[in-house]
């Protein structure tokens, strides 16, 4: 059996230890298998760390102004098509005004802040704790660091006026429902939510006409509440008419 490599161990130790290690949302949604005395002094402060959390996004975050958020898969490389998708879309986005918004991390949230750099726009970064670490991307003029992944969607959510979602996994799949949840029950409005990519999103959208509105969980309109599109003009289009309604609704 061939021997394994000082470096290799090292790297292996590694990555084990970031495997274990324990995140804040991991402590607060673990389950107490028997009662303990000492819920009553950790979980009180908990809550304050929270509230701090919630202080400090509405801080940093109340003089954005008209801003769109990016979602997408940090595991886009530079030479993939949706990462420079993603800069050209958030460029234009830029050109219009609008400030940009991700999750701070690599692939579309590195594209998309680029795109906003290049652009002389906002450029934001919500950076999330991970077990394994996920490191800012190098283009953000203002980085927050959460610990809970719920406080940071809600500043996704609350700043705001439009949601660009690029090919991602399951992070990506869990901020677009959150975002289509909450204009199906009219928590927030006006509201555009974008599927760039239509080769990556049609399969969905497929199984949601199909399956989910076939059984009656959907109602018919409720697949109107997202567009599917490959065209970077076509979203900022969307955006902007979006920003007018707003402001109508709003004066």
């Amino acid at each position: 059996m061939p021997k394994r490599s000082k470096s290799s161990e090292t790297e292996a130790q590694a990555k084990q230890q970031q495997a274990l290690r324990v995140t804040a949302d991991e402590r607060l949604f673990a389950v107490p298998l028997k009662p303990e005395p000492a819920f009553k002094h950790a979980d009180p402060w908990r809550a304050l760390r929270i509230l701090g959390e919630f202080v400090e996004g509405f801080d940093e975050l109340a003089d954005v102004g008209a801003a769109v958020t990016i979602f997408g898969s940090a595991r886009a490389r530079p030479d993939d098509p949706t990462y420079q998708l993603a800069t050209e879309t958030a460029r234009l986005l830029g050109d219009r005004g609008f400030a940009i918004i991700t999750g701070a991390g690599g692939g579309i949230m590195e594209a998309a802040n680029k795109g906003a750099r290049e652009a002389g726009t906002l450029s934001i970064g919500l950076n999330i704790e991970l077990p394994e670490e996920q490191g800012a991307n190098q283009y953000l003029d203002r980085r927050i660091d959460f610990r809970y992944f719920f406080v940071r969607k809600t500043m996704f959510m609350k700043y705001s006026l439009a949601f660009i979602c690029f090919p991602g996994g399951f992070g990506t799949l869990d901020e677009t429902f959150e975002s289509l949840t909450l204009i199906q029950t009219a928590k927030i409005r006006n509201m555009p939510v974008v599927l760039v990519g239509s080769d990556y999103w049609k399969g969905l959208r497929q199984w949601l006409e199909d399956v989910v509105l076939g059984s009656g969980k959907i109602s018919p309109g409720d697949l109107d509440l997202f567009q599917m599109t490959d065209d970077p003009q076509e979203i900022v289009d969307i955006v902007t008419k979006a920003r007018r309604r707003l402001e109508d609704f709003t004066a």
